[in-house]
């Protein structure tokens, strides 16, 4: 048997999986059943692009429920007292200067199936957190970005 990945990620984030879950199974499943069933009654489905388009996104709303489920069965919640401390680590968020510019940004670093950039949550695998981790205030720090590499100094760590 295949060793399942283990899915590191805050309560906060384990409880938004699960409200997606129920979304998905409650609202969004029976959405796609009835346009599916719409579809339907519009005749040759062999030329109904309605009905390839609801069944396509039946396949997508399945898919996302096996992998959220497979998410929080696989979940390892980061326990409050585990995220003290006084350096970066997953559930923490890290404030830093890009030096030399001085330009400030502020990242909370998760696991990845709580990972949303425009939301300011990084991914523990992702090269910038990957090069925070461990570090404290006032390191300086190589950073690895897609555009290259940075100089940052940790401002602070919450």
């Amino acid at each position: 048997m295949a060793i399942e990945k283990v899915f590191p990620m805050t309560q906060a984030g384990k409880e938004k999986l699960e409200q997606e879950l129920e979304y998905l199974k409650s609202v969004k499943r029976k959405e796609v059943v009835e346009r599916i069933k719409i579809a339907r009654s519009f005749g040759d489905l062999s030329e109904n692009s309605e009905y390839d388009s609801a069944k396509e996104e039946q396949a997508f709303v399945e898919g996302r429920i096996t992998t959220i489920e497979n998410m929080i069965r696989n979940a390892k919640i980061i326990a409050e007292d585990e995220l003290g401390g006084d350096t970066v680590g997953l559930g923490r968020s890290v404030t830093f200067i890009e030096l030399p510019d001085g330009e400030e940004e502020t990242y909370t670093i998760v696991g990845s199936a709580e990972a949303d950039p425009f939301d300011g949550k990084i991914s523990n695998d992702s090269p910038i957190a990957k090069s925070l981790i461990g570090r404290k205030v006032g390191d300086q720090v190589k950073v690895q970005t897609p555009g290259g590499e940075m100089d940052v100094r940790i401002v602070t760590i919450k």
